[in-house]
């Protein structure tokens, strides 16, 4: 059975909220960490997230680091170090700085292989058959594409567990935007309407890749 991935965003907005914050870009700005790493958080890769990065992250939202992992619910048995054993710029003890943040890259490596895991759980029907259909397909040229669209699912599964999102489907009109859409000839002026003919994609706040229009 597929585990759903975590999401902290309700702790993280909690913790926001407190702190005065409006949006992640806001934090991402004030703390000097960038929205990917923030999206990571959300995601639940905390343990993946670099101690120095988790610093800055909760220093910015007015919490101690044990707090901060606390809120995204990482439980820990072992004794925690003091705080300002924990600020690079006030370590008492580097060695104990060093410590933890190996405990929390093995415990990272940890929750990546179980991440790869479901990711291939939600791609097995897909890894298993995509090659045969393709290869099926370059015998008769004249296979349906129909019938091999539905070996796609798994891989918009799991772009959805991942949170990623078309900005347009194909062949949509859509209104320009330079922020959103790349021009593939001609030009257009923001507002106009233009064709999509590649989609783009964004996960959460973040832009992965604009979508390729062309004018009407």
């Amino acid at each position: 059975m597929v585990r759903p991935i975590k999401d902290c965003t309700p702790q993280l907005r909690r913790l926001m909220e407190l702190a005065g914050f409006s949006s992640f870009r806001e934090l991402s700005e004030k703390s000097g960490v960038s929205q990917l790493q923030l999206i990571r958080l959300r995601r639940g890769l905390v343990l993946q997230t670099r101690v120095e990065f988790l610093l800055k992250i909760s220093q910015a939202l007015g919490v101690s680091l044990p707090e901060l992992l606390a809120a995204l619910g990482v439980e820990d048995s072992s004794p925690a170090p003091p705080e300002a054993m924990l600020h690079p710029q006030g370590l008492a003890n580097a060695s104990e700085y060093q410590r933890l943040q190996t405990q929390m890259e093995r415990q990272g490596e940890a929750l990546m292989a179980e991440f790869q895991q479901s990711s291939l759980e939600i791609l097995e029907s897909w890894l298993l058959q995509w090659p045969t259909a393709a290869d099926k397909a370059k015998e008769n040229p004249q296979l349906s594409a129909a019938k091999i669209l539905p070996l796609v699912r798994p891989v918009e599964r799991l772009m959805a567990e991942w949170g990623i999102e078309a900005i347009a489907p194909v062949g949509a009109e859509v209104a320009y935007d330079p922020t959103l859409h790349q021009l593939m000839e001609g030009c257009a002026e923001a507002g106009t309407l233009v064709r999509v003919r590649y989609a783009g994609y964004r996960q959460g706040e973040k832009l992965l890749y604009r979508a390729k229009v062309s004018p009407l």
